[in-house]
C-alpha cells in the first residue's frame, strides 16, 4: 500500500469524542449481551453480531475508500488480530453466563491498566516499573468484584465469570496494541472489517458445538432478544468498534484506554435499571480500587511523557 493511500488520524478532539462514544456504547453493550444470552448461545451472539456489522462496514469501506490490495503478510496480520477479536467476544459472552452485567462492567474498568501493562512489555511505550503498581491495585478491585458478588440470579459463579471477562480484556488489549501498528498503513475502517471477518471464519466450526437458536428455531426468540442483538450488532460492534479504532489511531492505545473508565459506570447503572441487579459493597470497593489503579497508571505515564 502506497504512502499516498495511508489514512491519517483525525484531530485529538475528534479522537476523544470517538473514544467517549465507544465507552458509553460498550457500557450498554454489556447489558445487551446479557439479555441476548437468554435465547442465543454465546457463539451465536458472537457470529450474528459480526455478520450484521460486516453488512454495514464493508459497503461503507467500499464507498469511502474503494478496493485496496494487500499482501499475504497483511492477511496473516489481520487473521491474528481476528483471533484477538474472537477471544474477546467469546470470553466476554461466556463470562456473562456466570457473572452479572454490572459486575462485568466494573471489571472492564481495569482494561486501561491491562493495556498499559502489556504496552509496556510489547511496544515499550512506558517503562514497566511505572505501571505495575497501578495494575496490581486494579487487579485487587477485580478480585473484590469477582470474589464478593456471587448472587445466584445474576450468574452463580462470579469467580469463573470474572476470570473469563478478565481474559477477554487481555485479548482486547492485544488487539488494541496490534491494530495501532497496522493502522500506520491501513485505515481503521479496513482493520475493523477485516479482523471481524477473520474472527467469524474462525467461529463457524464452533457453531456446531454451541448452538441454541439454530437448533430450536427463531420462533423461540422474544422481542427483547432481537432488540438486544440489534444493539450489540449496530452500536457495540459496528459503531463502537469503529469509533474505538478511530480514537486509538488518533491518540494511541495508552491514552485511549483511559476512556474505558466510563464503561463501569454506564454498565452498573443500566444493569440496575434494566436487569434489576443489585449494587453491593463489593461493587463499590471494586470500582474504587480499579479506578485508583487506572489513575496511578495514567499519572505515572503522564510523568514519563
Amino acid at each position: 500500500m502506497s504512502s499516498s493511500n495511508t489514512i491519517s488520524a483525525g484531530t485529538p478532539v475528534a479522537a476523544y469524542a470517538a473514544l467517549t462514544t465507544a465507552a458509553i456504547v460498550w457500557g450498554g453493550s454489556v447489558v445487551a449481551q446479557k439479555v441476548a444470552l437468554g435465547p442465543f448461545s454465546p457463539v451465536e451472539v458472537s457470529v450474528f453480531r459480526g455478520l450484521g456489522a460486516l453488512l454495514m462496514l464493508i459497503p461503507l469501506w467500499i464507498w469511502r475508500e474503494g478496493l485496496e490490495a494487500c499482501s499475504l503478510r497483511d492477511v496473516g496480520v489481520f487473521a491474528l488480530l481476528g483471533v484477538a477479536v474472537l477471544a474477546n467476544h467469546l470470553l466476554m459472552l461466556f463470562g456473562l453466563q456466570y457473572i452479572g452485567a454490572g459486575a462485568a462492567g466494573i471489571i472492564i474498568g481495569a482494561s486501561p491498566t491491562i493495556t498499559a501493562f502489556l504496552s509496556s512489555i510489547i511496544i515499550h511505550d512506558h517503562p514497566f516499573r511505572q505501571v505495575w503498581v497501578g495494575c496490581a491495585v486494579s487487579f485487587v478491585g477485580v478480585l473484590f468484584v469477582s470474589g464478593m458478588n456471587g448472587s445466584a440470579h445474576v450468574g452463580g459463579n462470579p469467580l469463573l465469570g470474572g476470570g473469563a471477562v478478565l481474559l477477554s480484556l487481555v485479548s482486547w488489549a492485544l488487539y488494541t496494541i496490534g491494530s495501532r501498528q497496522v493502522m500506520k498503513r491501513f485505515s481503521s475502517l479496513m482493520v475493523n472489517w477485516t479482523t471481524l471477518l477473520s474472527s467469524i471464519v474462525l467461529q463457524i466450526p464452533l457453531l456446531f458445538l454451541n448452538q441454541q437458536v439454530l437448533a430450536s428455531g427463531i420462533d423461540v426468540v422474544p422481542f427483547s432478544g432481537w432488540m438486544a442483538l440489534f444493539y450489540v450488532v449496530v452500536f457495540a460492534t459496528a459503531l463502537g468498534q469503529q469509533a474505538w479504532l478511530y480514537g486509538v489511531e488518533g491518540v494511541g492505545p495508552s491514552r485511549a484506554g483511559i476512556f474505558v473508565n466510563l464503561i463501569p459506570v454506564s454498565a452498573l447503572f443500566l444493569s440496575f435499571f434494566i436487569l434489576g441487579e443489585s449494587i453491593g459493597w463489593g461493587d463499590v470497593l471494586g470500582i474504587g480500587f480499579i479506578l485508583l489503579g487506572v489513575w496511578l497508571v495514567n499519572r505515572q505515564s503522564s510523568r514519563h511523557a
